[in-house]
């Protein structure tokens, strides 16, 4: 990943993200067949619930992924998506595994900072860089 140009970093992290969409899709997909639930929840907690751990993360993500297409579009360096691309997945991944457990869980509170702690590092950067532009 050293020789990666930001463009690289931002499709390797906008590629993982979309990833795990499809990945938490086909849950709720298979949930509905298990189930036979054509629309909604049907009233099943487990078909609510992935439906949940999907829309949560579909409410994130593409945000994320726009932010980092944007900040590649601006010159920052590649170690800037990575760490905004990054941060991004693995608080993704947390929160969904952690809200899979239909509890409060470690990982659901830790993988909920990091997606904040991403959005708002790439929200700063992309209004940082509105202004003052990125060197080179």
């Amino acid at each position: 990943m050293p020789d990666m140009t930001a463009a690289q970093a931002a499709a390797l992290w906008s590629g993982l993200l979309i990833l795990l969409l499809v990945i938490l899709s086909v849950r709720v997909v298979l949930q509905r067949q298990k189930h036979r639930v054509v629309l909604g929840d049907g009233g099943n907690a487990d078909l609510t619930l992935a439906g949940r751990v999907f829309g949560n993360a579909a409410e994130y993500i593409p945000v994320g992924i726009a932010a980092l297409a944007v900040l590649t579009l601006l010159g920052l360096p590649a170690y800037a998506i990575h760490g905004v691309g990054g941060v991004l997945f693995i608080g993704r991944v947390l929160h969904a595994t952690g809200l899979t457990a239909g509890k409060p869980t470690p990982g659901r509170l830790i993988g909920m900072i990091l997606t904040y702690l991403a959005l708002i590092a790439a929200a700063g950067m992309l209004i940082v860089h509105a202004f003052v532009g990125v060197p080179h």
